[in-house]
């Protein structure tokens, strides 16, 4: 399919279009339609996964599926362990779902790039992006709802008080306030932003790559693409796991009360 296109548009007009979102609304209030209903349906996978393997928990000798579920668990509780320094039960359960949800949001970035582009163009769809995490609204809201947790739990455990000393009297004191918080504010700012570019900035160009395989001859592709395939495993895996420990590292920075 990618060399029929190919041939019929160029290579510009094909990369174009597999990079192009499938939108409704203008400006400020346009929507990646594709976007929100992958990470939806992604999302709901992951819960009924795991509440299928919560159902079927027994104490028994473990099936296959609670033995992965239980290994997931177990290894997002050690990070959590290892970096978190402060008391709340909701930090393992977000960097679960973080790790998840973020994998498997990359993780379909592995589909042929023309496989579900091409199905929903028999069926009058002309846009569909498929890997949520190359929008950088999808990275950006993921992170910016990271930063108000962050903002939420520094006030709620420090105060009002302590943490506008923190944003004004650190590092060099009352006579330097206002250089204080600029400071402050370049550090907190460049959370979310460095969280949000560094997913986005990784799988935007895998799945550039993906889309430039899939344009050379039928036959050079799976030399080449299996091994890139395989790699990007790594990426995915990767780029999940940093996401995760490091909203627990923030968050951990957020319950410090010095």
């Amino acid at each position: 399919m990618a060399s029929e296109v190919h041939e019929a548009t160029g290579p510009t007009a094909y990369i174009v279009h597999h990079l192009t979102d499938l939108k409704v609304g203008e400006g400020f209030w346009t929507f990646n339609l594709d976007t929100l209903f992958f990470s939806a349906l992604l999302g709901l996978i992951f819960i009924l996964f795991f509440k299928k393997a919560a159902d079927s928990a027994t104490s028994d000798v473990p099936g296959p599926l609670q033995n992965f579920v239980e290994m997931i668990v177990e290894f997002v509780d050690t990070q959590v362990k290892d970096s978190f320094h402060g008391r709340n039960e909701l930090i393992a359960p977000l960097a679960l779902t973080i790790f998840c949800w973020v994998f498997l949001m990359n993780a379909m970035d592995l589909l042929p790039v023309d496989l579900l582009p091409g199905i929903a163009a028999l069926v009058g769809i002309p846009y569909l992006r498929v890997v949520p995490t190359t929008d950088l609204n999808e990275t950006f809201a993921m992170s910016i709802s990271v930063f108000f947790l962050i903002i939420y739990y520094s006030i709620k455990v420090k105060g009002p008080i302590g943490f506008a000393k923190e944003m004004l009297l650190t590092p060099f004191g009352p006579w330097m306030i206002p250089f204080n918080l600029l400071l402050k504010l370049v550090e907190e700012l460049a959370k979310p932003i460095s969280l949000g570019l560094r997913l986005f900035g990784n799988m935007y160009a895998g799945e550039l790559i993906f889309i430039l395989i899939a344009l050379l001859p039928w036959w050079v592709q799976p030399a080449l693409s299996f091994p890139w395939a395989v790699f990007h495993i790594l990426i995915i895996t990767l780029q999940a796991f940093i996401f995760m420990v490091l909203t627990i590292v923030y968050l951990s920075l957020a319950h410090e009360d010095h």
